[in-house]
C-alpha cells in the first residue's frame, strides 16, 4: 500500500483527487473513477504502485512515435485501471476491471527493478503506456526520475486527461509523448469515453509549452468521429496551437470491447483525413493500423526526399544527420539521436 500524491483532504472525511481532470471527490472506503485510488480513513492511497500488469519491449514506432529516436526499442509497461471508459478500448482487459470493482492485480515491481530491466534490455527509453499512465502517476514519477539518472528517455502514451498539476509534476521528467485526440466534439467524449474534450485540448497546449516532443493520434471510427468538418477543425487546432511540425497519426479502427457494431475504417476515409491534415498545413500526417505492407515513410517537408523509411513498425536507419536532410539541407523536426 502506497500513499497517493496530488490530493487534498475535505472536511467531511472525503478526499479530492487532484491527479486528473475528473477531480474525483471520494468517500471513505471508496475509489475514484479510475478504480485504483482509494480513500482509507481520509487518506488517499494508490493500489497500483507495486502491481505492474503488462511489460514488453516495443519498437518506439508502436507507441506511435515516428520522430523520436526512430528504430530504437522502448521498454514499455503499464498497470490496471484507467480514468476513461472508452467503449472501443483495445486494452480493456487492463483498463476496465478496476472500474468495475474487480480486483487490482499485477506482478510485484519497483522503480529500481523496472529501470534495471530497461537497461538490461538495451532499450533507449521507457514508455508508460498500455492502460493510462496518469493513474499510476506515483510509479511513473519515481521510475522516470531514476531512468533520467540512468540515461534513459521517458515516453508518455496517454489520453491527455491529466490535471494541470500532474503535467507540471511530470514536466522535467518526460521527454516525449503521444496523446490521443479522440474526437472533436464533447458528445463523443462524454458518451463514448466518459470524459471531456476541453481538458484534453488545454493539456495538449500545456504539453507543447513544457517542451516535450509531441505527437498526436486519432482513431477514426466510422460514423462517430470521422466527420470531414470536424476533422478540418481538429487539423486546424493541431496546426495553430501545436505547430505544423506536430506529427498526426490517423489510425484505423477495428471492432473491440463493447463497440462491435461498427466495422473497420475504410481506407478511403483515412486517405481523406490525411488529405485534410495536409491541406491544413501539417507537414507530417501518417496513416496506421492498416496491416501488412503498411508504409509510413517520413519525407523532408522541403524537398520531399525520403529520410526515414518504414514498413509496419520497422524503421530503417534514418538518412538524417543531426536532423538535417542530406538532399537539401533543411531541418526536419524531431529527436533523431541520443
Amino acid at each position: 500500500m502506497h500513499q497517493a500524491a496530488l490530493w487534498k483532504p475535505l472536511d467531511d472525511g472525503r478526499v479530492q483527487c487532484r491527479l486528473c481532470a475528473h477531480f474525483c471527490r471520494i468517500d471513505p472506503g471508496q475509489r475514484g473513477t479510475c478504480g485504483v485510488r482509494e480513500n482509507r480513513d481520509g487518506v488517499l492511497f494508490t493500489l497500483v504502485y507495486d502491481k505492474v500488469a503488462a511489460v514488453n519491449l516495443d519498437p518506439v514506432e508502436k507507441k506511435p512515435l515516428y520522430h523520436f529516436l526512430p528504430g530504437s526499442l522502448t521498454f514499455s509497461f503499464g498497470t490496471m485501471g484507467c480514468n476513461l471508459s472508452c467503449t472501443f478500448c483495445q486494452n480493456a482487459s487492463l483498463s476496465q476491471p478496476p472500474r468495475q470493482g474487480r480486483p487490482v492485480t499485477g506482478h510485484a515491481a519497483t522503480p529500481e527493478a523496472l529501470v534495471q530491466a530497461a537497461l538490461d534490455s538495451g532499450a533507449a527509453s521507457i514508455s508508460y503506456t498500455y492502460s493510462e499512465p496518469t493513474i499510476f502517476f506515483e510509479l511513473m514519477r519515481d521510475t522516470a526520475t531514476l531512468a533520467k539518472k540512468a540515461g534513459l528517455k521517458n515516453i508518455l502514451v496517454s489520453n491527455g486527461f491529466q490535471s494541470p498539476q500532474c503535467l507540471e509534476e511530470l514536466g522535467p521528467l518526460i521527454d516525449a509523448a503521444n496523446i490521443d485526440l479522440k474526437a472533436w466534439n464533447e458528445e463523443f467524449y462524454r458518451d463514448v469515453c466518459g470524459a471531456r474534450l476541453g481538458p484534453v485540448k488545454k493539456n495538449l497546449v500545456h504539453i507543447r509549452r513544457l517542451g516535450w516532443w509531441l505527437e498526436v493520434t486519432t482513431l477514426l471510427i466510422p460514423g462517430l468521429n470521422d466527420n470531414p468538418g470536424e476533422l478540418r477543425e481538429m487539423a486546424d487546432f493541431v496546426f495553430t496551437e501545436l505547430g505544423a511540425d506536430t506529427p498526426w497519426h490517423l489510425s484505423r479502427f477495428h471492432p473491440d470491447h463493447r463497440m462491435l457494431d461498427h466495422g473497420p475504417t475504410p481506407p478511403k476515409t483515412l486517405e481523406a483525413a490525411r488529405d485534410i491534415g495536409r491541406a491544413a498545413g501539417l507537414r507530417f500526417v501518417y496513416v496506421g493500423n492498416l496491416g501488412p505492407g503498411e508504409r509510413n515513410d517520413t519525407l523532408c517537408p522541403s524537398c520531399g526526399a525520403m529520410v526515414v523509411r518504414r514498413t509496419g513498425f520497422a524503421a530503417e536507419p534514418t538518412r538524417l544527420r543531426a536532423g538535417v536532410c542530406p538532399d537539401c539541407g533543411a531541418v526536419v523536426a524531431g529527436v533523431w539521436g541520443t
